[in-house]
């Protein structure tokens, strides 16, 4: 399977994003043009404070015309590293630097149209740092308890693919059976 790239034409270079039209040959013998984002991927982080709270951020998100709630993350700065660029981007949006992590895994969120990935990671032992918002960024730091995050997306109060997807790969690190945390650090 897979598919023969006849011809390719951007269509608009944005600051983080390439928008392409791809002419294909598919395995199958069809000829079709597909839109593609193409985006350099990024990191996502589940923030874990000693008290076994989840930090989330209440974001503004003008594509969606609301205020969502979301894990921080970020864009990687041309070919930096997974680890590199989420470290940067929870000092960066929380305020916060981590002495722990662990990598949660990847996730592919639109693959009918864009090939973003983004990498998941478990930070632990937080300490306070300086936080330095971009200019777009528009967000509130809730602290909120493991447990009622799981519930926010029961509710649907959590939308966001990337927060869901990080918080349910966290689980068998931080969710206790008897409601605690299993966090050692």
């Amino acid at each position: 399977m897979g598919a023969i790239v006849r011809n390719v034409k951007t269509l608009h270079r944005g600051r983080v994003f390439t928008l392409t039209t791809e002419e294909i040959s598919l395995s199958n013998g069809n000829d079709t043009a597909i839109d593609i984002i193409r985006h350099p991927g990024a990191s996502a982080i589940v923030p874990v404070n000693e008290a076994g709270e989840v930090i989330l951020l209440r974001q503004y998100r003008h594509a969606v015309s609301d205020t969502i709630w979301e894990i921080p993350a970020g864009t990687f700065n041309g070919k930096e590293d997974p680890i590199d660029c989420a470290s940067r981007e929870l000092t960066e949006e929380t305020g916060f630097e981590a002495a722990s992590w662990r990598k949660l895994g990847e996730i592919t969120p639109v693959p009918g149209y864009s090939d973003e990935r983004i990498h998941l990671f478990l930070a632990t032992r937080l300490a306070p740092a300086s936080q330095h918002l971009d200019p777009d960024e528009v967000l509130a730091i809730c602290p909120v308890a493991f447990g009622k995050a799981i519930e926010m997306i029961r509710t649907g109060e959590i939308q966001d693919a990337k927060t869901i997807a990080g918080l349910f790969l966290a689980m068998p690190w931080i969710a206790d059976p008897a409601g605690g945390s299993r966090l050692t650090g």
